[in-house]
């Protein structure tokens, strides 16, 4: 596959997978579960959709990578101040163990898909077979979300098999981003402000749900504008080339995936797009940043 290929192809799948696997960051069963354990209820909605709790997002989303030290779950991530990634971990360390609130977290994801899209069916089950296709090539160096879900994997079945491989995929996007944006030379505050740009948000908003203060977000605007990739809040034209070709290269890593798919990924994306707009007309997801790409840069809704 050519360049331009793979990047459509992996955008188009990468948005259309989105709000079936992340809303497992929103849906009410996970923070019922969440409070079970003994975290804090969900601090306050968005437009109607339910925000996580700080401490049990960190902790339930850490435990993809098993029982690990808290500062590994920061590293995992990326793009939040381990400021409060540490003690939201070290919280959640003292309640549950990993696969405890692993175990909450999943059976939580797939209740809300359940009570969203109803029983499983046919569809579940193709999207199942797919995602097994696309998942089973990728490779695990440096992506250590993947790979702790890799590890978790129990063959089950219906919405568990759909969310279960999904998030893997998500997780395996993620786990590229970061590799691409670091090996770029960049540190979690520079790509947050860059990634503001780049999709069109006002900057120094997005970044503010990873915790950074004003202090950390000043400095890396100096070095982003030392470096000619940012002036006046806005990206530079080599700041837009840059922060793309970062894109691209996360949109490489998925080739394995792709191949592995081959024209089934237009199918695939199918079976989620409409799955994906029943969620987010139910409450059950907020939107993110791929629904931002710029639009020159994705396959046009539909296509």
């Amino acid at each position: 596959m050519d360049h331009d290929t793979i990047t459509t192809q992996a955008r188009r799948l990468a948005s259309r997978l989105e709000p079936v696997v992340g809303q497992v960051f929103f849906s009410p069963e996970c923070h019922a579960a969440y409070v079970d354990l003994g975290f804090g209820p969900s601090p306050g909605d968005f437009a109607g959709v339910a925000a996580p709790d700080g401490p049990a997002y960190f902790t339930s989303r850490g435990s993809l990578l098993g029982q690990v030290q808290p500062h590994v779950v920061a590293s995992a991530f990326g793009v939040f101040n381990p400021a409060i990634v540490v003690p939201g971990v070290t919280f959640g360390w003292s309640i549950t163990d990993a696969a405890t609130i692993f175990g909450a977290r999943r059976r939580g994801a797939v209740a809300q898909l359940e009570r969203i899209l109803g029983a499983p069916d046919s569809s579940t089950g193709r999207a199942g077979e797919l995602l097994v296709r696309a998942v089973t090539p990728l490779r695990e160096e440096g992506r250590p979300l993947f790979a702790g879900l890799r590890s978790w994997w129990d063959d089950p079945d219906g919405w568990t098999k759909v969310f279960h491989l999904g998030d893997m995929l998500r997780e395996y996007r993620g786990d590229a981003h970061i590799a691409a944006w670091t090996s770029a030379g960049l540190d979690a505050v520079e790509i947050g402000l860059l990634t503001e740009c780049y999709i069109g948000l006002p900057m120094r908003t997005y970044i503010r749900t990873r915790a950074w203060d004003d202090a950390a977000l000043d400095a890396a605007t100096e070095r982003l504008e030392a470096r000619r990739w940012l002036a006046d809040n806005t990206l530079t034209e080599l700041g837009r080339t840059e922060r793309e070709q970062i894109e691209r290269t996360t949109d490489r890593a998925l080739t394995l995936a792709l191949a592995a798919l081959g024209d089934d990924v237009v199918e695939l994306c199918d079976l989620l797009e409409p799955w994906g707009k029943l969620v987010r007309d139910a409450g059950g997801y907020i939107g993110g940043p791929v629904d931002l790409w710029p639009a020159d840069r994705r396959s046009p809704r539909g296509k």
